[in-house]
């Protein structure tokens, strides 16, 4: 059973098309300080909704006060959420799952595999990577959108490129967008570079996350090498 604590609804603004940032204020509750490691998640609950889970979308602080989650724009739940006025009391529990070792990836290639809005638990590790980034070796984020509009974090994708990340971004329905990138799905551009020290971690739909770990077993990644945050 979940404990609950209730924080506060501090902000909202739109992510990308079909997703909005939702920022939650922690002060004042037991939850400040728990977001340990990057990709954890929590369940969020309104009254009379079924609870969901979402991905905290900020980096672990020591003393965090604030979390953000990537909302979708489907479901009860998110749809609710979205019309709530800033104040607004939000029921929350503590941090869940393990979130990514990131202990794991030091010393190696980091291959991080998101998926429209499993983007949200891949950021942190960004964050988290960018505190020591000398500590591992090549980055590379997979990332995979519907459109060329739904990619969130647009502006940050171009600074995580010019720290060191290398971005690839495909799209899977570019329709008369005039998309010039990749298209497909991110599996399909591991490229040809050797993997042999590769660690991955990887967030997004279930189907996305088997076809990629199909992909990296098949290049040689070994199971033990790959990661997800559940």
């Amino acid at each position: 059973m979940s404990q609950w604590h209730t924080a506060t609804v501090g902000a909202r603004a739109p992510a990308a098309d079909g997703l909005t940032d939702l920022v939650l204020d922690l002060r004042g509750t037991a939850l400040v300080g728990t977001h340990a490691h990057p990709g954890q998640y929590v369940r969020l609950r309104l009254p009379g909704q079924e609870p969901g889970m979402f991905a905290i979308a900020s980096p672990p602080a020591p003393q965090g006060t604030h979390w953000e989650f990537l909302l979708k724009h489907d479901g009860a739940l998110p749809s609710a959420l979205l019309r709530l006025p800033v104040g607004t009391p939000v029921e929350v529990s503590r941090p869940e799952g393990p979130g990514f070792p990131m202990d794991k990836a030091r010393g190696h290639d980091l291959l991080l595999f998101a998926s429209g809005s499993g983007i949200s638990a891949i950021r942190p590790v960004i964050a988290s990577l960018h505190q020591e980034r000398r500590a591992y070796g090549r980055v590379t984020l997979y990332f995979g959108a519907r459109t060329p509009s739904s990619f969130a974090y647009a502006r940050e994708l171009e600074r995580w490129q010019a720290d060191d990340v290398r971005v690839v971004r495909t799209v899977s329905q570019p329709g008369v967008s005039g998309w010039e990138g990749l298209t497909g799905y991110v599996q399909a551009h591991l490229g040809e570079e050797s993997l042999e020290n590769a660690v991955a971690f990887v967030c997004g739909q279930a189907e996305m996350v088997q076809d990629v770990m199909a992909e990296l077993r098949q290049r040689g990644v070994p199971q033990s090498a790959v990661f997800l945050n559940y």
